[in-house]
């Protein structure tokens, strides 16, 4: 799920979307305005679940995305290597995450965790 808003409204720590992924806002320059032209506003960012760096140039006036960013809890079912099976504490959703084996290592069954979920993406915090 994603909210339009305007790129002028955006701050640093809040979240974008670029490419159709989510991502968190490093850093905002905004040039001034020119004789002919609107002022600018470089974005920088850094996508949630993937890590990869992105940046875009956009009038401030200009619209764009911004997703919704849940944090819920799961309760750990099972664990296979690495990969873990969870549910939903609240809509008792049963999904599935590939994490790594330092994660994998913390985790047990019963235990409860935190999640991130946003643009039907999911991974551990």
């Amino acid at each position: 799920m994603k909210e339009q808003t305007e790129v002028g409204k955006l701050k640093e720590g809040r979240y974008v979307v670029v490419d159709e992924e989510p991502c968190r806002i490093v850093s905002i320059a905004i040039s001034k305005p020119g004789k002919h032209g609107a002022a600018k506003s470089r974005i920088d960012c850094i996508g949630i679940f993937d890590g990869v760096k992105r940046s875009i140039v956009q009038p401030v006036s200009a619209k764009t995305y911004v997703p919704v960013v849940e944090r819920k809890m799961a309760q750990v079912i099972s664990i296979a290597g690495t990969t873990v099976q969870l549910m939903d504490v609240k809509d008792f959703d049963m999904f599935e995450l590939a994490v790594t084996e330092d994660q994998a290592a913390g985790l047990e069954p019963g235990k409860e965790i935190a999640y991130i979920a946003s643009l039907g993406k999911k991974k551990l915090e």
